[in-house]
């Protein structure tokens, strides 16, 4: 049976086109570097991604945003957010096999004073201390929940700098 041209072509594309799939259904899964938690403010995607763009990471991590970043997965005022947030890094873990997790939590962040109050963010110092301590929770709790996975803490400022905490 001869084919036409065109069911030749069409024949060839879908055939073409169904190669590709496991390629695609493939990337969501594999090992990848980290899963990044960040806030939903919308002054700090650019400037997160040019800090994961400067550590080499771009496309070698997944990434959570939730207002607060790690506020929002441990301050009591967003306990309803919780388990979306520890659900997400195991999917991340068990899809991406992923060895860390990396929160970074931003100046000027209107969930830190919804969570905790304007006095906990009343000058730097306070703030930098309230980042911190959300920040020592945060890796206290994924501790519990997935002891093997490794935890890096962030606080960015404005400009983008970040400035770790151990």
């Amino acid at each position: 049976m001869a084919l036409s041209r065109r069911k030749f072509l069409t024949m060839s594309t879908m055939v073409g086109f169904a190669g590709l799939l496991p390629k695609y259904s493939a990337a969501a899964s594999g090992n990848y570097d980290a899963m990044l938690l960040a806030c939903i403010d919308p002054r700090f995607p650019k400037l997160t991604l040019e800090h994961m763009t400067q550590r080499s990471m771009v496309g070698k991590y997944s990434q959570f945003n939730i207002a607060g970043a790690a506020i929002g997965a441990v301050a009591p005022k967003f306990a309803e957010w919780h388990k979306t947030f520890w659900d997400n890094l195991g999917a991340s873990i068990q899809l991406h096999n992923i060895p860390a997790v990396i929160a970074i939590n931003h100046r000027d962040c209107g969930a830190a004073k919804i969570a905790y109050g304007d006095a906990a963010v009343a000058s730097r110092e306070v703030e930098t201390e309230t980042h911190r301590n959300a920040l020592m929770t945060f890796r206290n709790d994924v501790a519990t929940r997935f002891p093997k996975l490794k935890v890096e803490l962030g606080l960015m400022d404005l400009n983008g700098q970040v400035e770790f905490f151990s």
